[in-house]
């Protein structure tokens, strides 16, 4: 940090042909002997002033105006400027003091000047005409005071260090603004990137694909030639995201996403479109072909598995292409068409090359229409529930039943599950249907109480995505408050799948649901990936064995081994073993024979309207006690012994 007396020391610099008018300057303007200008301080300012610390000044000399822009030189050089210079106006035979304050600026624009002369050539307004710098140079008459001399060194020098400052101030600013603004750039293209990219993949986005679609079609329209669009959809990636998780859903896109870009020629633009869907623009001229040949390169580049949480996971795509202007003059009606021929490729089997044929676009319209009725079905209340028989084995009375859903479309009829839930996952829509489901499946149930049936279990399945809610366990204690439904006449229906994706957090969920005395069933048994040390920790109750093992039981000995063992290993358990899609007596007795203890399928009954199978139902003699009242959930049961 400076001194007071730091910050008010000066450099002067005296230019005058006359070597004794140098002393009479530092004599004013450095400490030697100023007793004589003492006074003249105290007859100006007053004797209380003496004490008033003034400026001090470095005063150094020049006897011709070239030496004095030399020392000038050095002095900026040496970044030690002077702030004052005193020039006498004529200095022969050298430079006059015009001639020298002009080079003096040249060197130090900063640099404030007193002309001190007795004589000069030149009036003030030529030389204000000729210097142009009026406010840092001022006239002082020789023979001056020495007050004059000092208050001029001491006003300039101080209107110097002011203005020095104030540009350094200025020079500040001017750094933070340009940082602030680089930053901004920096900001702005950073906004800009993310205007036109995606921000998980880091491809162009859908605004961008389709500005470079518009110029491909604008240029290829020039130069006549053809160009193709390329749709790619993930096969089954919903199940990745309901089994795995979001996250493990979002790290595989982004390894889809490079693999494409390797896959594609320098010259084209991948993009994602959202979701699991990319699209291609393969830049013109461009064959069926090589169209075709960089499709097959995309489903090959997919082919090494990706590994996620531990686990490798094998993706497939379903690649849709078509061509400008053959199959479309417009970026709406290319991307139609190519999403057709998408379409195309999943119907045929999926991971596979579709190019876009004349009829496609009819499938690609009647799913649009199809999604768009589900949402109106939803809300319109078209969806309706049968129930199909789940039947005592030994008795071969109804135990409870199975809820499947059907949708009564105004003008389709009756459309069963297997048409329209894919859609309804793919579109979003599975997780409300299903909580309607489970709604009205505990409100019939309670309807047939009121109706005098039996108390009867109702069965509701839930699809994985569904399982998995972060409010799933509050939904079914909704559903059957709502309904005034006793838990226990409550079962949900879970695949081996779903249960096993996350096989810790499923404990988790199957517990709550358990200790509110629902019951638990694991469908399509065999099918998936169990761990048997993970099923002996989960608090199922039943088991159902699928039914590509019992179709075929009769005549494959395989199979029925198959249902043995699965038996075996329930009872072993403690659970309950329910065999479905039996459709025949030869199954039944067989099943009998192996000790399953309750069975479903078309050789009972389909699954029927509500008042047909109250009317089944009600066919069957009444008991004294009810195997559905007396049954709990294996940890609704614990509670119930300890009491």
């Amino acid at each position: 940090m400076q001194s007071e007396a730091e910050l008010l020391r000066h450099r002067v610099l005296v230019i005058d042909d006359n070597p004794a008018i140098h002393a009479d300057y530092r004599k004013i303007l450095t400490s030697e002997d100023n007793a004589q200008l003492s006074a003249a301080e105290a007859g100006l300012f007053g004797a209380q002033q003496l004490d008033v610390a003034r400026p001090v000044f470095d005063v150094d000399s020049a006897l011709q105006g070239r030496d004095g822009v030399e020392r000038a030189r050095t002095a900026v050089a040496e970044g030690r400027p002077y702030s004052v210079a005193f020039v006498d106006m004529r200095m022969p035979p050298g430079w006059d003091g015009l001639e020298t304050i002009e080079n003096l600026w040249k060197v130090d624009p900063e640099l404030q000047v007193v002309i001190c002369s007795a004589y000069a050539d030149y009036d003030w307004l030529e030389l204000l005409a000729r210097l142009g710098h009026s406010d840092k140079l001022i006239v002082v008459k020789k023979p001056f005071e020495p007050i004059e001399i000092l208050q001029s060194a001491s006003a300039l020098s101080r209107k110097w260090q002011n203005a020095r400052a104030l540009k350094r101030h200025v020079e500040s600013l001017e750094l933070v603004v340009t940082d602030r603004t680089k930053g901004l750039e920096a900001a702005n293209r950073q906004l800009r990137h993310l205007a036109s990219h995606d921000a998980l993949t880091g491809l162009p986005n859908r605004l961008l694909f389709d500005d470079r679609l518009a110029q491909a079609i604008a240029q290829a329209t020039r130069q006549l030639h053809e160009f193709a669009v390329v749709i790619v959809d993930l096969d089954r990636f919903k199940l990745i995201n309901d089994s795995l998780g979001h996250r493990a859903g979002d790290d595989l896109l982004r390894v889809v996403a490079q693999r494409l870009s390797h896959a594609v020629r320098a010259v084209d633009t991948t993009a994602r479109l959202g979701g699991d869907e990319f699209v291609i623009l393969l830049a013109g001229p461009v064959t069926r072909e090589e169209a075709i040949e960089i499709g097959k390169r995309a489903i090959e580049c997919m082919e090494p598995a990706i590994q996620l949480l531990g686990i490798d996971v094998h993706i497939s795509p379903s690649i849709g292409i078509a061509f400008y202007p053959r199959d479309g003059a417009t970026v709406d009606g290319l991307l139609a068409r190519a999403d057709a021929a998408m379409y195309s490729a999943k119907e045929r089997g999926r991971n596979n090359v579709q190019c876009y044929e004349e009829g496609m676009n009819a499938v690609t319209q009647d799913r649009v229409k199809l999604e768009s009725d589900l949402y109106e079905a939803l809300r319109s209340g078209q969806f309706e529930l049968h129930y199909q028989p789940k039947v005592d084995t030994a008795s071969g009375r109804i135990n409870s039943a199975e809820a499947l859903i059907r949708w009564r479309h105004p003008q389709r009829g009756l459309v069963p599950p297997g048409e329209f839930i894919v859609v309804a996952e793919e579109c979003g829509l599975l997780d409300a249907i299903g909580e309607w489901v489970l709604f009205e499946a505990c409100r019939q149930a309670k309807a047939w109480q009121r109706e005098g049936l039996r108390p009867l279990r109702v069965a509701v399945n839930l699809a994985p995505s569904q399982f998995h809610l972060e409010n799933l366990v509050d939904q079914i204690r909704r559903a059957l408050a709502a309904a005034a439904l006793e838990p226990q006449y409550l079962e949900v229906e879970l695949t081996e799948s779903a249960v096993m994706s996350d096989a810790e957090e499923s404990i988790r969920i199957l517990e709550a649901i358990s200790r509110m005395g629902v019951l638990v069933s694991v469908d399509d048994f065999g099918t998936g990936y169990s761990s048997m040390s993970y099923l002996r920790r989960f608090p199922i109750d039943k088991l159902k064995i699928d039914r590509c093992f019992v179709e075929d039981m009769t005549q494959r000995p395989e199979d029925a081994s198959i249902v043995r063992a699965i038996i075996s290993l329930a009872h072993s358990l403690r659970l309950k073993v329910i065999a479905e899609g039996v459709e025949t007596p030869e199954q039944l007795a067989l099943l009998a024979e192996l000790g399953c203890d309750q069975y479903q399928g078309f050789h009972f009954s389909p699954a029927v309207p509500p008042t047909a199978f109250a009317a089944l139902v009600r066919q069957e003699p009444a008991d004294a006690e009810d195997e559905a009242a007396r049954t709990h959930s294996k940890l609704a049961a614990l509670a119930h012994a300890k009491r």
